[in-house]
């Protein structure tokens, strides 16, 4: 008897996790569109509310198992779900609970593309440009501090700095904690927000999602990126001296 070829003798097998959570992407963004939204939470604050109250554990585990599941398949309505968090369960524990599915959501996605492309892609990258090949050359040198960094820089999209660690030699476990603490800031904003829903629906308003880009929130996130990349600043300062 022969032995059964594993994934990796099997390209498309090896890829098969990231076809499932492209082509739920897709259809997720098509038919979840009306459902993940500002509005659609609006309409079912109360019996949202009725259930968390009678089911308050319950209610946790399906919120968390549900968040985990937006961000793994890409969709739409991660940051209704921040402010979901926030509206059911305050600010704490709310953002315990939103950083919890995003870490969760973001490991499955680095899992999956390092099993489906890897190394392979990992090649790919040290020949590119542009910025995808700086936050790589950033990561290989200074994991740590650039792993905090992608994630406190409100530019660098989630999904990318899910993608890139994992196209490198980043163990899990680091990528797992940089994830979980470097998303706080974020997170704690947006949870926040959604804490103060009840007045907002009370007036038939809308949140304001660019909050985190006002000054007394944007200046202590910018203050962390440069706390993150000290360690570098300092390594290129020791380099050019020893030049």
């Amino acid at each position: 008897m022969t032995d059964m070829p594993d994934a990796a003798t099997h390209p498309i097998l090896s890829k098969l996790p990231l076809i499932v959570i492209a082509v739920v992407a897709v259809f997720g963004a098509y038919f979840l569109r009306d459902y993940l939204t500002f509005e659609a939470l609006a309409q079912n604050r109360e019996a949202l509310i009725a259930f968390r109250d009678a089911n308050y554990l319950l209610t946790v585990l399906v919120f968390i198992a549900a968040y985990v599941v937006i961000v793994a398949f890409s969709l739409p309505g991660a940051t209704i779900a921040t402010l979901t968090g926030g509206f059911l369960f305050a600010t704490f524990p709310g953002a315990l609970f939103n950083v919890t599915g995003a870490t969760l959501g973001a490991t499955a996605i680095f899992l999956a593309a390092r099993w489906g492309f890897g190394e392979s892609l990992g090649r790919k990258l040290e020949g590119s440009d542009g910025i995808v090949k700086k936050i790589k050359d950033g990561i290989d040198e200074n994991q740590w501090s650039m792993l905090f960094l992608i994630r406190l820089v409100p530019a660098v999209p989630f999904f990318l700095a899910n993608l890139i660690p994992s196209f490198l030699e980043v163990p899990l476990r680091r990528f797992m904690i940089s994830t979980f603490f470097g998303i706080i800031p974020g997170a704690v904003v947006y949870t926040s927000v959604g804490a103060g829903l009840g007045e907002i629906f009370a007036k038939g308003e809308t949140p304001n999602l660019g909050i985190i880009f006002e000054p007394q929130i944007i200046f202590p996130i910018i203050g962390l990126c440069v706390l993150a990349a000290l360690p570098i600043i300092l390594k290129t300062i020791r380099g050019k001296k020893g030049l």
